[in-house]
């Protein structure tokens, strides 16, 4: 296990950098934020509406239309398409209008897509995909992480160890959570590969949409967190091969688990069914 004696520089606790999405002294008066709000709440609930939802057969979709379903203004609405076109989910040509494009061109690595994805039907398959590209990923990343981290990223590594330790123990799984993204967030950008680093916002909406679509146990497992602690000290000590075996079995119990979490859910659902059937019978 860690030695959390052992010096590895300053210790940062973790903060949310992806939050950060301007300069501290950049103003922004009550008008732009209010607005920001507004097309926010929008895409939030036009999102899943185009995925799985009353909207998901719509080829073309108009800017009145977005404001009278969501009751939102024209330029909320514009805000709205902005934003999807960046996503690759819509396309907007002059004398054509809006037109949703073929699933196969959306951006399935946009944060908001996976999270929408995530809340829907498709959970369980985004979840597979998910785990797949991370298996892919994070043990290259950490081995990566043994050869190139900073005293200051072990360090971080470490803090978050120590906080999901802590958080874990006392069921506090919001708490559990920033430190869990903390640490991966840290791992990926110590690999100094730009890619990898690239991935931690799509890594954060997978641990995220775990706790929040009840993917986690009540109090998560302590072997998962003696793996966290297993990696750090892998990193510390330069050790790749070991930082690499260690976030493998991270990502498998991880695996199962959510596996594990969704047949419940899978279990619970049909038994519902069965009790609602026999009372309507």
């Amino acid at each position: 296990m860690y030695d959390i004696c052992k010096p590895l520089g300053k210790i940062r606790m973790p903060f949310d950098a992806k939050r950060v999405t301007r300069c501290e002294d950049e103003p922004v008066d009550d008008g732009t934020r209010q607005a920001r709000g507004v097309h926010e709440d929008v895409l939030e609930r036009l999102g899943p509406d185009l995925l799985w939802g009353e909207l998901s057969a719509t080829r073309d979709l108009r800017l009145e239309l977005i404001e009278a379903r969501y009751g939102v203004s024209r330029s909320a609405a514009r805000e709205v398409v902005r934003v999807l076109e960046a996503m690759r989910v819509v396309s907007s040509r002059r004398r054509v209008g809006i037109t949703v494009r073929p699933r196969v061109e959306w951006n399935v690595l946009d944060p908001r897509l996976i999270r929408w994805r995530l809340a829907g039907p498709e959970r369980p398959a985004q979840l597979r995909s998910l785990s797949q590209l991370r298996t892919g990923v994070e043990p290259t990343a950490a081995a990566l992480a043994a050869l190139h981290a900073t005293p200051d990223q072990c360090g971080a590594l470490t803090a978050a160890v120590i906080g999901m330790s802590i958080t874990g123990q006392s069921g506090d799984l919001e708490a559990y959570l920033a430190h869990d993204v903390a640490f991966h967030r840290t791992l990926l950008e110590a690999s100094g590969n730009e890619l990898f680093a690239g991935l931690t916002d799509v890594v954060e909406e997978v641990l995220a949409g775990r706790t929040h679509h009840h993917l986690m146990p009540s109090r998560p497992e302590p072997a998962a967190i003696r793996l966290h602690g297993d990696v750090a000290e892998a990193v510390s000590a330069r050790d790749a091969v070991r930082a690499e075996t260690a976030m493998r079995e991270i990502l498998a119990e991880a695996m199962e688990a959510m596996e594990q979490a969704s047949a419940a859910d899978e279990r619970d659902a049909a038994d519902s069914a069965v009790l609602v059937a026999d009372a309507a019978g």
